[in-house]
Order: C-alpha cells, then structure tokens, then sequence
C-alpha cells in the first residue's frame, strides 16, 4: 500500500479536489486513531501519535495507492480542550461532514476494552441519520484475553447497534485485524465507484 500526507484543512476551502473515493477514521481521544492509521498504512509516522489525547486538530488528508483519500479527523470526547477549541472543532467536523459530497464511509474506531461512550453512540446515530456507510473496528483487541473478545465484541454490537459481522477488532501493536479491515474498505470503495457511474 503506498500512502503519503496530502494536506491539514480546517475549511472546506482547504480539502483536496473531491474527486476519490474518500474514507474518515473518526473516534474519541485516546482510542489509537493515529496508531491505526499507521497500521494500516504500515507506515511508521504517517500520522502523529502523541502521548497527550487531542492533539490532532485539523483535518489531514493521505493519498492511498492514488486511488483513494484517507482522512484524520480530530478525536472528540477530551475534556481539557477549551470550551471554545471543542465549539470551533464542532463547526470543523460539522462543515466536512455535511458537505464533503464523496465520502464513502466511516471507520469507528472504539475502544475493545470498555463499552462504547455516549460520544461513541451519539457519533454512529449521527452517521446513520446522514446515511454515510459506517465500519466499526475494535481497537486493541490484545488487551483482552482471547476467551474474553467475543464478549466484548457482542457489547459493542449491541451498543452501537451494529451487526456483530460489521465490527473489525484490531491491534496496532501486534498488527492483526488490519487485512479484514482494508478488504471491507476496498469493498466499499468498488460499490462508491460503481454508483458513480450509474
């Protein structure tokens, strides 16, 4: 897979042409956005992994196989982020979301460990209100013992009503999960170029 960073938008302006298949990674601080997409990308330092939870705050854009964008939002949910930074990230978010005409799908990345937060939940209800495909993956899934990860698994499905079948679990440090996710997404990609054509 070649990747590489495009561009960090706060504006609709600012985005790359709207001209791919694009697909965002969204989730709440914390969860390993920045460790999934290096990951899955199996680049080192594509994205900026910090030690301090809300460190992204822009919109970065990478290039995947010239084929199709992959997009880093900021995560949501942390709490020592002014109240004015989180109403200025909201109308960030909100801006890309409603008017980023090809976007494809949505990777929800939660956390294996816990049940989904409200912020999770309130997130999925968003996406499915604006009908935008949405792929849920479990991240570290090492944590938990292997007799233990169904159930896990089975939590999150009922939470975030999302069929157990569509729920990825992945580990960025033991990379697994990644292929199943990557074969989902180029899934998705074949079915959004196909509608565009019709």
């Amino acid at each position: 897979m070649n990747s590489e960073f495009l561009t960090s938008a706060t504006k609709e302006g600012e985005y790359p042409e709207a001209d791919r298949p694009e697909v965002v990674v969204v989730g709440r601080s914390n969860v390993g956005k920045s460790s999934f997409i290096n990951a899955f990308t199996n680049r080192k330092k594509l994205a900026y992994v910090g030690n301090t939870p809300g460190k992204t705050q822009l919109i970065n854009f990478f290039m995947i196989d010239g084929a199709w964008y992959l997009v880093d939002v900021p995560g949501y949910g942390y709490a020592k982020l002014s109240k004015a930074q989180i109403a200025k990230l909201g109308r960030m978010m909100d801006e890309y979301f409603l008017k980023r005409k090809n976007l494809t799908c949505v990777v929800q990345l939660v956390d294996a460990r816990h049940d989904p937060s409200k912020d999770d939940m309130e997130m999925v209800d968003f996406f499915k209100e604006m009908h935008i495909p949405i792929v849920a993956v479990a991240t570290k899934i090492d944590k938990i013992p292997k007799t233990k990860r169904i159930n896990h698994l089975k939590k999150i499905s009922q939470k975030l009503q999302i069929p157990l079948a569509h729920i990825f679990a992945v580990s960025s440090t033991e990379k697994i999960g990644f292929e199943q996710v990557e074969e989902e997404l180029q899934k998705r990609i074949e079915q959004a170029k196909k509608m565009d054509k019709q």
